[in-house]
Protein backbone atom coordinates (compact mmCIF):
# COMPACT_ATOMS: atom_id res chain seq x y z
CA UNK A 1 0.00 0.00 0.00
CA UNK A 2 1.46 2.89 -1.09
CA UNK A 3 1.11 5.95 1.51
CA UNK A 4 2.80 9.82 1.79
CA UNK A 5 4.21 10.93 5.11
CA UNK A 6 4.45 14.85 4.62
CA UNK A 7 4.68 17.65 6.71
CA UNK A 8 4.44 21.88 6.00
CA UNK A 9 5.84 25.10 6.96
CA UNK A 10 4.28 28.20 7.10
CA UNK A 11 4.54 32.04 7.85
CA UNK A 12 1.52 31.51 10.14
CA UNK A 13 -1.52 29.60 11.80
CA UNK A 14 -3.86 30.42 9.67
CA UNK A 15 -4.66 30.65 5.97
CA UNK A 16 -7.66 32.44 5.92
CA UNK A 17 -5.72 35.10 7.02
CA UNK A 18 -3.48 35.66 4.46
CA UNK A 19 -0.97 33.03 6.19
CA UNK A 20 0.82 30.99 3.45
CA UNK A 21 3.06 27.97 2.68
CA UNK A 22 6.58 28.10 2.62
CA UNK A 23 7.75 24.50 2.42
CA UNK A 24 6.42 21.22 2.05
CA UNK A 25 8.45 17.38 2.69
CA UNK A 26 6.83 14.49 1.42
CA UNK A 27 8.20 10.88 2.03
CA UNK A 28 6.63 7.92 0.04
CA UNK A 29 6.13 4.75 1.73
CA UNK A 30 4.76 1.53 0.50
CA UNK A 31 3.34 -1.31 3.01
CA UNK A 32 5.12 0.93 5.95
CA UNK A 33 8.57 0.93 4.05
CA UNK A 34 10.10 4.37 2.55
CA UNK A 35 10.96 4.03 -0.79
CA UNK A 36 13.74 6.65 -1.09
CA UNK A 37 11.32 9.02 -3.39
CA UNK A 38 10.83 12.82 -1.77
CA UNK A 39 9.30 15.49 -2.63
CA UNK A 40 10.24 18.48 -1.16
CA UNK A 41 10.05 22.44 -1.94
CA UNK A 42 10.42 25.77 -0.88
CA UNK A 43 7.74 28.47 -1.89
CA UNK A 44 7.86 32.11 -2.07
CA UNK A 45 5.05 33.13 0.26
CA UNK A 46 4.79 36.34 -1.74
CA UNK A 47 4.43 38.23 1.40
CA UNK A 48 6.64 39.36 4.74
CA UNK A 49 7.35 36.25 7.51
CA UNK A 50 6.50 36.82 10.55
CA UNK A 51 9.75 36.99 13.41
CA UNK A 52 7.39 34.08 15.15
CA UNK A 53 7.29 32.06 12.47
CA UNK A 54 10.82 32.22 11.26
CA UNK A 55 11.74 31.21 14.86
CA UNK A 56 10.24 28.54 14.16
CA UNK A 57 11.49 27.24 10.65
CA UNK A 58 14.78 29.72 10.69
CA UNK A 59 13.01 30.60 6.57
CA UNK A 60 13.04 34.35 6.01
CA UNK A 61 12.06 36.24 3.59
CA UNK A 62 15.83 37.10 2.18
CA UNK A 63 16.07 33.19 1.48
CA UNK A 64 12.74 32.21 0.26
CA UNK A 65 12.49 35.43 -2.11
CA UNK A 66 13.87 33.37 -5.43
CA UNK A 67 12.33 30.42 -4.57
CA UNK A 68 8.97 28.97 -6.72
CA UNK A 69 5.83 30.26 -5.86
CA UNK A 70 3.23 27.42 -5.30
CA UNK A 71 1.43 27.67 -8.34
CA UNK A 72 4.44 26.84 -10.59
CA UNK A 73 5.24 23.62 -8.67
CA UNK A 74 1.35 22.59 -7.45
CA UNK A 75 1.02 20.06 -10.48
CA UNK A 76 4.27 18.47 -9.78
CA UNK A 77 3.14 18.30 -6.21
CA UNK A 78 -0.11 16.71 -7.02
CA UNK A 79 1.52 14.09 -9.24
CA UNK A 80 3.73 13.25 -6.49
CA UNK A 81 1.20 12.14 -3.97
CA UNK A 82 -1.14 10.56 -6.59
CA UNK A 83 -4.48 9.42 -5.08
CA UNK A 84 -2.35 8.02 -2.10
CA UNK A 85 -3.70 8.71 1.76
CA UNK A 86 -1.74 11.60 3.10
CA UNK A 87 -0.62 10.95 6.55
CA UNK A 88 0.95 14.33 8.52
CA UNK A 89 1.11 14.90 12.27
CA UNK A 90 -1.98 17.50 13.18
CA UNK A 91 -2.94 16.59 9.55
CA UNK A 92 -6.09 19.11 9.46
CA UNK A 93 -3.49 22.52 9.91
CA UNK A 94 -1.49 20.93 6.87
CA UNK A 95 -4.46 19.76 4.72
CA UNK A 96 -5.55 23.43 5.33
CA UNK A 97 -3.00 24.87 4.29
CA UNK A 98 -2.36 22.74 1.16
CA UNK A 99 -6.01 23.43 -0.04
CA UNK A 100 -5.90 27.19 0.33
CA UNK A 101 -3.16 27.03 -2.11
CA UNK A 102 -4.45 24.63 -4.48
CA UNK A 103 -7.56 26.71 -4.06
CA UNK A 104 -5.86 29.99 -5.09
CA UNK A 105 -4.19 28.32 -8.09
CA UNK A 106 -7.90 27.43 -9.48
CA UNK A 107 -7.14 23.72 -8.75
CA UNK A 108 -9.62 21.48 -6.62
CA UNK A 109 -8.77 20.77 -2.94
CA UNK A 110 -7.51 17.33 -1.68
CA UNK A 111 -10.25 15.50 -0.19
CA UNK A 112 -9.88 15.02 3.47
CA UNK A 113 -10.90 11.52 3.47
CA UNK A 114 -7.35 10.54 2.19
CA UNK A 115 -6.01 12.14 5.44
CA UNK A 116 -4.63 10.20 8.18
CA UNK A 117 -3.81 12.29 11.09
CA UNK A 118 -0.96 10.62 13.66
CA UNK A 119 -2.05 12.68 16.66
CA UNK A 120 -5.65 11.28 16.56
CA UNK A 121 -3.38 7.91 16.19
CA UNK A 122 -1.17 8.70 18.86
CA UNK A 123 -4.47 9.96 21.21
CA UNK A 124 -6.47 6.69 21.11
CA UNK A 125 -2.88 4.91 21.69
CA UNK A 126 -1.57 7.15 24.70
CA UNK A 127 -4.86 8.73 26.10
CA UNK A 128 -3.56 11.90 28.12
CA UNK A 129 0.31 12.02 26.95
CA UNK A 130 2.00 14.61 25.53
CA UNK A 131 1.34 14.09 21.62
CA UNK A 132 3.83 16.40 19.83
CA UNK A 133 6.37 15.19 17.69
CA UNK A 134 9.11 15.83 19.82
CA UNK A 135 7.06 14.36 22.74
CA UNK A 136 6.18 11.21 20.60
CA UNK A 137 9.66 10.68 19.14
CA UNK A 138 11.13 10.65 22.73
CA UNK A 139 8.75 7.85 23.98
CA UNK A 140 9.49 6.00 21.45
CA UNK A 141 13.13 6.24 21.29
CA UNK A 142 13.60 7.64 17.71
CA UNK A 143 16.60 10.03 17.85
CA UNK A 144 15.80 13.53 17.05
CA UNK A 145 19.08 15.62 17.73
CA UNK A 146 19.53 16.69 14.87
CA UNK A 147 16.55 18.63 14.97
CA UNK A 148 17.52 22.17 15.73
CA UNK A 149 14.33 24.09 14.34
CA UNK A 150 11.35 22.59 12.43
CA UNK A 151 12.19 21.68 8.43
CA UNK A 152 9.00 20.12 6.91
CA UNK A 153 11.61 16.88 5.10
CA UNK A 154 13.39 16.37 8.23
CA UNK A 155 10.05 16.13 10.09
CA UNK A 156 8.90 13.91 7.71
CA UNK A 157 11.26 11.66 7.78
CA UNK A 158 10.69 11.79 11.73
CA UNK A 159 7.11 11.00 11.08
CA UNK A 160 7.41 8.20 8.89
CA UNK A 161 9.24 6.45 11.50
CA UNK A 162 6.80 7.78 13.94
CA UNK A 163 4.16 6.34 12.03
CA UNK A 164 5.32 2.84 12.19
CA UNK A 165 5.59 2.43 15.88
CA UNK A 166 1.95 3.69 16.31
CA UNK A 167 1.05 1.06 13.59
CA UNK A 168 2.59 -1.54 16.17
CA UNK A 169 6.84 -1.18 15.38
CA UNK A 170 9.33 -2.79 13.26
CA UNK A 171 7.84 -6.69 13.18
CA UNK A 172 5.33 -5.51 9.97
CA UNK A 173 5.25 -8.74 8.54
CA UNK A 174 7.35 -11.10 5.86
CA UNK A 175 5.94 -8.92 3.04
CA UNK A 176 8.36 -6.02 3.51
CA UNK A 177 11.40 -7.99 3.25
CA UNK A 178 10.25 -8.91 -0.25
CA UNK A 179 9.11 -5.31 -1.09
CA UNK A 180 12.61 -4.24 0.08
CA UNK A 181 14.27 -7.28 -1.66
CA UNK A 182 12.24 -6.07 -5.10
CA UNK A 183 13.63 -2.95 -4.75
CA UNK A 184 17.25 -4.26 -4.21
CA UNK A 185 17.21 -6.39 -7.38
CA UNK A 186 17.85 -9.88 -8.16
CA UNK A 187 19.55 -12.04 -5.39
CA UNK A 188 20.74 -15.50 -5.63
CA UNK A 189 19.44 -17.61 -2.61
CA UNK A 190 20.28 -21.00 -1.33
CA UNK A 191 16.89 -22.14 -2.57
CA UNK A 192 17.83 -20.76 -5.97
CA UNK A 193 20.74 -22.72 -6.21
CA UNK A 194 18.90 -25.79 -5.01
CA UNK A 195 16.57 -25.50 -7.88
CA UNK A 196 18.58 -24.49 -10.25
CA UNK A 197 21.32 -27.25 -9.51
CA UNK A 198 21.16 -30.23 -12.31
CA UNK A 199 23.99 -32.60 -10.22
CA UNK A 200 21.78 -36.06 -10.53
CA UNK A 201 20.89 -37.44 -6.40
CA UNK A 202 21.55 -40.35 -5.64
CA UNK A 203 18.30 -42.45 -4.06
CA UNK A 204 18.57 -43.07 -0.86
CA UNK A 205 16.09 -45.71 1.40
CA UNK A 206 14.30 -43.97 4.46
CA UNK A 207 16.13 -45.23 7.70
CA UNK A 208 14.03 -46.85 10.49
CA UNK A 209 13.50 -44.88 13.26
CA UNK A 210 12.07 -47.32 15.64
CA UNK A 211 13.85 -48.49 18.53
CA UNK A 212 15.08 -52.23 18.87
CA UNK A 213 14.74 -54.77 21.14
CA UNK A 214 18.67 -54.56 22.99
CA UNK A 215 17.70 -50.43 23.09
CA UNK A 216 14.17 -51.30 24.42
CA UNK A 217 15.83 -53.66 26.94
CA UNK A 218 18.35 -51.36 28.22
CA UNK A 219 16.04 -48.55 28.52
CA UNK A 220 13.68 -50.70 30.70
CA UNK A 221 16.61 -51.67 32.95
CA UNK A 222 18.21 -48.00 33.05
CA UNK A 223 14.27 -47.08 34.66
CA UNK A 224 13.93 -49.84 36.98
CA UNK A 225 17.11 -48.10 39.05
CA UNK A 226 15.02 -45.44 40.23
CA UNK A 227 13.59 -45.23 43.61
CA UNK A 228 10.01 -44.51 43.65
CA UNK A 229 10.01 -42.13 40.94
CA UNK A 230 7.04 -39.42 40.65
CA UNK A 231 5.49 -40.33 37.51
CA UNK A 232 4.71 -43.95 39.48
CA UNK A 233 3.17 -42.26 42.35
CA UNK A 234 -0.90 -42.52 42.36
Amino acid sequence: MREIVFDTETTGLDPRSGDRLVEIGCIEMVNLVPTGEVFHCYFNPERDMPAEAEAVHGLSITFLADKPKFAQKAAAFLEFVGDSPLVAHNAGFDFGFINNELEMCGLDPVSRDRMVDTVAIARRKHPGAKLSLDALCSRYGIDRSHRTKHGALLDAELLAQLYVELLGGRQIGLELAAEVAARAGPVVTRETVMVSSSVPRPFRSPRPHAASAEELARHAAFMAGFSEPIWSRG
